[in-house]
């Protein structure tokens, strides 16, 4: 079983570790001393290792897993000498394939996206480029997607910040079910329910667009195709279309700045 290091123990890494050891993994997992407190409660709680100073994760992990901020990765790179061929698992958004090699010489570099849900082993886990280990690695956290290039992997990054997005959209209708009278847990359990329901259609109907899916629902003359009416004559589509260029361009832009 190969021995993870954690540079930069945070709250994404934390649902990492979590989740490899919901999974089975039975690895040493070594941790930076970076936030104390939850290392010592990632140690205390999922039998996992803090050692003195990011160098000394890097000397005894055979693969390591980089979770720092983007703002800290140089600083980080001064202070760590990777051994030649070393695996280093990325996180960090928005820094290319080519940033990482030249902070970390020598080191076999991967980019890699994956949400909270990693903790509950239920994450979309995307991988740029396709490499075995890493795959074999991290693959129990969820499902795993490769994707061909950077390009795919800055829009994949873009879909891991929908995740965040959707918790407000599902609030704004738990609580008008709850302003209507409906009690606050039943109010959540229906809309967390239906779009449940949503996702296990779709993805049992991977030959049919997701607009299909919904036209074979909002019929005419149906309560659903009333409601869509007004949906569409008032699309929040655009909004979110607007925020997904935003962050698309802003990790654009800061690959550039790297370069």
């Amino acid at each position: 079983m190969h021995s993870l290091g954690i540079l930069g123990v945070g709250e994404l890494t934390e649902k990492v570790v979590i989740g490899l050891r919901r999974s089975g993994y039975t690895g040493a997992i070594l941790l930076s001393p970076r936030n104390a407190e939850r290392a010592r409660v990632l140690s205390s709680e999922h039998g996992c290792q803090v050692l003195e100073s990011n160098q000394a994760v890097v000397d005894a992990a055979e693969t390591l897993l980089l979770g720092v901020r983007p703002a800290a990765l140089a600083e980080l790179a001064a202070q760590v000498q990777l051994r030649p061929g070393q695996g280093l698992l990325s996180l960090v958004a928005g820094v290319s394939l080519e940033q990482l090699a030249k902070a970390f010489p020598g080191a076999q570099c991967v980019r890699v996206m994956l949400s909270y849900a990693a903790q509950y082993n239920q994450s979309t886990v995307v991988v740029c480029p396709a490499d075995a280990l890493t795959e074999q690695a991290l693959g129990s956290l969820g499902e795993l997607v490769v994707v061909a290039d950077e390009a795919a992997f800055e829009l994949a990054t873009v879909a891991a910040c929908m995740n965040g997005w959707f918790y407000y959209l599902l609030h704004d209708l738990q609580h008008w079910l709850s302003d209507k009278g409906l009690p606050a847990d039943q109010a959540r359990a229906l809309v967390l329910g239906n779009l449940q329901d949503c996702l296990a259609s779709a993805r049992r109907q991977p030959g049919s667009s997701l607009q299909a899916l919904g036209d074979a629902i909002a019929t005419p003359g149906t309560f659903t195709a009333d409601g869509l009416a007004v949906l569409m004559h008032q699309p929040v589509s655009a909004t979110w279309g607007a925020a997904c260029e935003v962050v698309l361009d802003g990790l654009l832009t800061r690959s550039r700045l790297g370069d």
